[in-house]
């Protein structure tokens, strides 16, 4: 056991900080969503400015 830990140390220190970075970025995103603060108010990627759907989106756009 000990041996293959030895053996494999480096892709288990790589794993570990690649888990570490996700599990901050899903947790920031929990944490900015509670916050009511979304990255996209609509969920298309665009600006509501323009948009031919911006009076139909969920993101409480003004309707010109």
């Amino acid at each position: 056991m000990f041996q293959w830990i030895a053996q494999n140390i480096g892709s288990i220190a790589v794993f570990l900080v690649v888990s570490g970075i996700v599990a901050a970025i899903i947790a920031n995103m929990i944490r900015n969503r509670r916050k009511g603060k979304a990255a996209v108010s609509c969920g298309c990627g665009c600006g509501c400015e323009g948009c031919p759907m911006a009076g139909k989106c969920s993101g409480g756009a003004k309707k010109s």
